[in-house]
């Protein structure tokens, strides 16, 4: 009967092949890594964490991107800043001028007008009040008749009207001089200018009209994060997160922050309870004064710089994170919440 050896020897060409002598050390090498990595995957521990971008903001208002207004309607007479230039609190930004160049003599006539007129019906009125004591008087003794006394009281209600009156018109014309003096534009705190929107002598301006834009200095910052509606219901405030912010030179390993390069501490401030237009959920991130290590300086991270940030939540193994991963799943709730 034949054996296989026989019907080998048949095929000369496949009998003088010989398998490589690398071949079994590469086949015990694949084995090895493979039990290496699975042993990584199982024992190693996994920081897991809620990853999203945003960008550096301020948490005050008042520090975030301001817009300086016309205050009266008028046109420019003269610029004192332009682009870029840093003023300090109360440093004039612009003068307008009105387009009557005449307009302020006048409302100083006027006024001097109002308040002579003021002044005469005041006078008319103490006339009046002591007239109304000397009529009352000979009405009780008798010696003037009752029609007298009451058309003596309702002069000086009448004079009374009169002087209200022209206290309510010289307040008015106070109030547009007023707004008429205000032409200068001067700067709210210390900051920089960072855009001039007017023109010039030949361009009218409305109130309300913004005249320019303003960054003020020493702003306190907070990073705004977008993160995934998926893993929003694990963020709490207080959480740990790590930020990696735009130009500064990093390296990064979200599962391991200890041995992360170039990021700095922060913690969850605030999450937002409703999502933005884009389906993500804001969450605002403050610099965590209690990690000792300070974000750059202002010059490095500016207002406005985009920023990369992993919210720390549980852990777990490497090999739990990664089958996570593949299959798209939440991170797991944290003991502390879970307990909770």
């Amino acid at each position: 009967m034949p054996t296989l050896e026989n019907h080998y020897a048949h095929f000369k060409t496949l009998n003088a092949q010989r398998i490589p002598r690398v071949m079994p050390v590469v086949g015990w090498i694949i084995v090895l890594g493979t039990a290496l990595a699975a042993v990584f995957l199982a024992t190693t521990p996994w920081i897991q964490t809620a990853t999203g971008a945003g960008t550096v903001t301020a948490l005050n208002p008042n520090d975030r991107l301001q817009e300086i207004n016309a205050l009266v309607p008028g046109r420019i007479q003269e610029w004192y800043v332009h682009d870029g230039k840093r003023v300090k609190a109360g440093d004039p930004i612009v003068r307008l001028v009105d387009n009557d160049a005449q307009l302020l003599d006048r409302l100083q006539a006027e006024r001097a007008q109002v308040v002579a007129k003021l002044r005469a019906a005041e006078s008319a009125s103490r006339t009046a009040e002591i007239d109304l004591k000397r009529t009352r008087g000979l009405f009780d003794d008798g010696l003037a008749a009752r029609r007298d006394y009451e058309q003596s009281r309702i002069k000086v209600e009448e004079l009374r009207a009169k002087v209200a009156e022209a206290a309510a018109e010289l307040s008015r014309v106070d109030v547009n001089l007023s707004r008429q003096s205000v032409q200068i534009v001067t700067a709210p705190r210390d900051g920089v200018i960072l855009e001039a929107n007017a023109g010039y002598a030949a361009t009218f301006i409305k109130a309300g009209d913004v005249l320019a834009t303003f960054v003020p200095d020493n702003i306190e910052r907070v990073v705004e994060l977008y993160i995934d509606g998926r893993d929003v219901g694990l963020v709490q405030p207080g959480a740990k997160v790590r930020l990696m912010f735009e130009g500064w030179p990093a390296v990064q390993f979200s599962g391991w922050p200890s041995v992360a390069i170039g990021t700095f501490a922060a913690k969850v401030m605030a999450v937002d309870p409703s999502a933005q237009a884009s389906g993500r959920f804001r969450v605002l991130v403050q610099q965590d004064t209690a990690d000792g290590e300070g974000w750059p300086e202002e010059r490095f991270v500016r207002f406005g710089a985009k920023a990369r940030g992993w919210i720390l939540l549980g852990e777990t193994s490497a090999g739990y994170e990664l089958w996570r991963q593949l299959n798209n799943f939440p991170p797991n709730l944290p003991e502390k919440q879970a307990s909770q």
